[in-house]
């Protein structure tokens, strides 16, 4: 494949939300149809899906790589039946091979995980894009320090997937506070919000990596990400099209019926 793919940050959602609309009602029909319009807007059918994943954290890289993952429920509190949920995508081992041969080869220690399952930050995520859980898909760790230029490089090293048919995706929340999501979380989510569209919509490209380098210092940062497990995934695609121009597709201000977030894409759309 000679197109270059975008690359995507998507805010997730809560829990196993696709499997509960005779409950949640209308509350996720915005991010269904951001999360259905990416088929839009990348114009061809990936090879693989990589999504590097909030809900996973390891002191090195790991890259999922089973052929048939299996299912992790990490979540609590949900009907029954959201732990019997299925989503049989199949993985590609080979896939996983070379994202750990990219990262290694960029000076990252990497490896892989042959028994990691999807977590529902990938298929939560993928289900509205792919139903038919007919995509490959790899998933891809976050590292326990945090460190938002070593998520950043690893951006950059797995940036020439984009041209094999790869389609990266970071899978987290733009505001991820669970001891304030609801009326506490308002003002908060709506500053770091703000400062987010800003920093990656209008800064030039050198200017917006400096900012995100030093995200902890945006207004209520450490509110909005106390534990900024669900931001690191937008440094890893936004390393992987650096240069490349940012747009928010999707946003709203009452998700939850309080909370601002937003999901973006970096490099143009096909469609």
């Amino acid at each position: 494949m000679s197109e270059r793919l975008p690359t995507y940050f998507v805010s997730h959602g809560g829990g196993p939300w696709p499997w509960m609309k005779d409950s949640v009602g209308p509350a996720y029909d915005k991010l269904e149809a951001s999360l259905v319009d990416i088929k839009r807007q990348i114009g061809v059918r990936p090879r693989a899906v990589l999504c590097v994943t909030g809900h996973w954290e390891t002191r090195d890289f790991l890259v999922s790589s089973s052929a048939a993952p299996g299912m992790i429920y990490d979540y609590g509190g949900f009907p029954p039946h959201t732990y019997q949920i299925q989503y049989p995508a199949p993985g590609d081992p080979a896939l996983a091979a070379r994202v750990a041969e990219l990262l290694g080869a960029a000076g990252m220690t990497a490896g892989t995980d042959p028994q990691r399952g999807l977590d529902h930050g990938t298929f939560s995520m993928l289900y509205p894009i792919y139903p038919e859980a007919d995509m490959p898909v790899v998933q891809m760790s976050i590292r326990h320090d945090l460190d938002p230029a070593v998520h950043m490089a690893a951006g950059r090293a797995l940036a020439s997937l984009r041209e094999e048919g790869v389609l990266i995706v970071g899978s987290g929340l733009s505001y991820h506070n669970l001891r304030q999501f609801g009326p506490g979380g308002r003002v908060a989510s709506q500053q770091f919000d703000a400062w987010l569209q800003h920093v990656l919509l209008d800064l030039p490209p050198a200017e917006r990596k400096d900012a995100l380098l030093n995200w902890s210092a945006a207004p209520s940062a450490r509110v909005a990400h106390p534990h900024e497990d669900h931001l690191l995934p937008l440094m890893v695609a936004l390393g992987a099209a650096e240069y490349e121009p940012g747009a928010m597709v999707y946003h709203e201000d009452d998700f939850f019926g309080n909370l601002a977030v937003s999901s973006f894409r970096f490099g143009r759309a096909a469609g």
